[in-house]
């Protein structure tokens, strides 16, 4: 499977790429990716309702009458879950955890399904390097606007680019991460993908065991 090498101007370089099959090759499982999601967006929610039970309400420690004699039902709190401003039971708490687990393998597997689906639609390109003369959101913009880009788009970087970092940032159709942060929601809501061919290598090392180095062909 090979993908070409663009420069930074939108032009073919006139080399290639081969994409590892097992990373970028992987059959589609909407229903392995739907867990990956539910499993990603559960782990993230947090509870805010809370309910107090009769022990963590303030007062009720005195019997508001004697047991017998008055005609009325017996009651020893006034913070009974019957009683107004008494307790609740089996209301929400705030400790409650939404976490659903899935297998790391499986996590993985949802991932690399989402790339091979981006290059089977040809909405990820391979950059011959991702280099910024300076951090200004001007640049980003304009560097954007010579790729056949969708809506959103996410830049995937093998190591730390302070340049394209900032420049990106100011932009709310684009996303600059790293290739080591990879996760599904991520990589669902930006359509379109570019990553410099050092990211491929790390996302394959990450995924699909030891990359090879120098894998890049010359069409020339």
């Amino acid at each position: 499977m090979k993908l070409p090498i663009y420069n930074l101007d939108g032009e073919k370089t006139g080399k290639t790429i081969n994409l590892k099959p097992e990373v970028f090759g992987v059959k589609l499982n909407e229903a392995l990716i739907q867990e990956a999601v539910v499993a990603q967006e559960a782990s993230k929610r947090r509870p805010v309702a809370h309910t107090k039970t009769r022990s963590e309400r303030r007062g009720g420690g005195i019997k508001p009458w004697k047991q017998k004699g008055t005609g009325r039902a017996r009651a020893g709190s006034r913070r009974s879950p019957l009683w107004r401003k008494g307790g609740v039971i089996f209301g929400p708490r705030s400790n409650r955890n939404f976490a659903k687990k899935i297998n790391k393998k499986a996590r993985a597997k949802a991932i690399l399904m989402v790339l091979s689906d981006r290059v089977k639609s040809g909405d990820m390109i391979i950059l011959e390097k991702m280099e910024l003369p300076a951090a200004k959101t001007k640049k980003m913009a304009l560097l954007l606007t010579k790729f056949p880009l969708k809506a959103k788009s996410l830049i995937l970087l093998a190591e730390k680019n302070e340049n394209a970092q900032r420049a990106g940032r100011n932009l709310p159709t684009l996303l600059v991460s790293s290739a080591q942060s990879l996760n599904v929601v991520q990589l669902l809501r930006y359509q379109s993908i570019l990553m410099p061919k050092e990211a491929v290598a790390m996302i394959e090392k990450t995924y699909g065991g030891r990359a090879e180095q120098g894998r890049v062909t010359s069409n020339e």
